[in-house]
């Protein structure tokens, strides 16, 4: 399994520093859960944030785009040194045409799904995505409890993506601990976005290096 550390369960007064010791313990991307208010009941990271601590990372910055127009605003993060642009397939933009203008700026794409959201809705756009993210619990708030009826969508996407040969990866945010990562590891993800779990552990690199092992 590769690892995703959310850092909206980190020390916000030390940003720089939680990036280091992520590192050092052995993940593979620093997530940045990016909230409008308006798409989610919460506002986080702008793209100056972003910028500020890009320096501290030797790894793939992810910035997960929680907003209601994603079109107009992914380019400033793209220019503040995201690597991959995460957006949801549940807002009202033009998705395939977003995704080939990521691509043609060298992006990497991924398209989220809320718990509720049915994974035909994004059956369009598999050929083009480099990651496909399943929610496994309502976006907005880190520290939440795994909803247990995502596993049957990671499963679907899993199985689709075998049959038609897609090379997308699949992530899965929310909820991560050992016993939910064994679950969806065995529904089919490649990839665990780990915030709360990670953050409030005593030992950073433990806890990367037996969740990888899962």
């Amino acid at each position: 399994m590769l690892i995703s550390s959310s850092l909206l369960s980190s020390d916000f007064s030390n940003l720089g520093k939680e990036v280091k010791k992520v590192i050092r313990a052995g993940t593979d991307f620093i997530h940045l859960d990016i909230m409008d208010g308006h798409f989610v009941p919460n506002i986080t990271f702008g793209p100056m944030v972003l910028a500020s601590i890009r320096k501290f990372s030797s790894v793939p910055f992810e910035a997960h785009l929680m907003i209601t127009q994603p079109d107009i605003y992914w380019k400033k993060f793209a220019d503040a040194g995201a690597d991959i642009i995460d957006f949801h397939v549940e807002t009202k933009v033009a998705n395939l045409r977003l995704i080939k203008e990521m691509k043609k700026r060298n992006i990497k794409v991924c398209i989220v799904l809320n718990p509720s959201t049915q994974v035909n809705k994004i059956f369009k756009f598999l050929p083009y995505l480099d990651y496909v993210l399943v929610m496994t619990v309502n976006p907005g708030f880190g520290g939440q409890k795994f909803i247990p009826e995502t596993l049957d969508k990671i499963k679907k996407i899993h199985d689709i993506r075998q049959k038609k040969g897609y090379k997308f990866l699949i992530q899965v945010d929310g909820g991560i601990n050992y016993q939910t990562a064994s679950l969806v590891k065995k529904a089919g993800a490649d990839i665990l976005v780990v915030g709360s779990f990670l953050f409030k552990s005593k030992n950073y690199k433990k806890t990367i290096e037996t969740l990888k092992c899962i």
